[in-house]
């Protein structure tokens, strides 16, 4: 050490100015490899259906897609009355009535229908089984078509919760379980259901029916306890310790919650490099030896465009996309 100290102090004094202004100025910064998700946390009770338990009712359905009726004439464009009926549904009510692509219709139950909004929200007002008398025209043809409609959800379940999910620390599915310990006390958890790609539980040694009832000594109570935990108060990376029942024997198991490992962002000793990256937009940039009014040698990337520069004199570049008036 005191050899290289005799060498640094009997540099000529502008390399050593330079050398330590290069020295103030390094500096390292690191940035998550792929950018993190933000994942919305459900409600503990998270209603799925109607407020009394059953499924939504999502009206009937006409069996037609509609739009503005705009004229054929290209060069005099105007709205016309009536919707204008753009596709229909293959065995749908409105092909069963005989209404077909191109149709327009004028009226439904002697009231005018003018905008397709007005069929959407007859749609959702209609909870029966209804016959509709729709006025359509065709051409020049005017006709009467009963379009008879059928709830959309006639004959459907309310739908059934399968698992809470945790797509980014612990990548798995969970649901709320009950566990009776040694002592006879009852206490609630969140039994591991189904495992996705990339999750660090199974290198962990957790296995599918593990229950997990706390997270380094704090219960979660429920599957969305768990996920709620994990995601306000712990980062990719961190290392929790999971308290877990198998086969009615508790252990704890130590998890290092998933990571998507880390990148360099920017590295810099000025005047000797200087080197930045970006991951939106993608790109990064090189530059050797800043000279403040040129470089020895620059490298940029900006998508697919890539240049590089020597001495500020020899320029290059490659993947530049231009456009051009034909």
């Amino acid at each position: 050490m005191h050899g290289l100290w005799l060498c640094i102090k009997h540099l000529p004094k502008p390399l050593l100015v330079l050398g330590s202004a290069g020295l103030l100025s390094a500096c390292l910064s690191t940035e998550p490899q792929s950018l993190l998700p933000t994942i919305t946390l459900s409600a503990d009770n998270e209603l799925l259906a109607g407020n009394d338990g059953s499924a939504q009712s999502g009206g009937v359905n006409f069996g037609l897609t509609g739009g503005v009726n705009e004229s054929d004439s290209l060069t005099n464009i105007s709205v016309l009355p009536g919707v204008r009926v753009r596709a229909v549904t293959p065995a749908g009510a409105a092909e069963q009535a005989g209404i077909r692509a191109g149709d327009v219709i004028l009226a439904v139950d002697g009231t005018e229908t003018n905008h397709p909004d007005m069929l959407d929200a007859l749609a959702l007002q209609t909870q029966a089984e209804t016959t509709f008398s729709f006025e359509v025209r065709r051409n020049t043809t005017v006709f009467q078509a009963s379009v008879t409609v059928r709830p959309a959800v006639e004959n459907q379940s309310a739908p059934v919760e399968l698992y809470r999910a945790d797509p980014l620390l612990s990548r798995a599915g969970y649901s709320s379980e009950w566990l009776q310990t040694d002592s006879g006390e009852r206490v609630s958890g969140a039994r591991l259901v189904r495992l996705f790609a990339q999750s660090p539980l199974p290198g962990a040694g957790l296995r599918v029916d593990d229950i997990i009832f706390a997270v380094d000594g704090q219960p979660v109570f429920s599957a969305q306890g768990l996920i709620r935990l994990l995601n306000n108060q712990y980062q990719p990376g961190d290392r929790v310790t999971l308290s877990v029942s198998r086969n009615n024997v508790v252990s704890t198991m130590p998890v290092t919650l998933w990571d998507p490992g880390r990148r360099i962002s920017t590295l810099r000793a000025w005047p000797l490099f200087s080197y930045e990256a970006t991951q939106v937009p993608p790109g990064s940039r090189l530059t050797i030896g800043d000279l403040i009014l040129f470089s020895l040698f620059s490298y940029e990337r900006n998508g697919p465009e890539r240049s590089f520069s020597v001495l500020g004199l020899i320029r290059s570049s490659s993947g530049l996309g231009e456009l051009a008036e034909e």
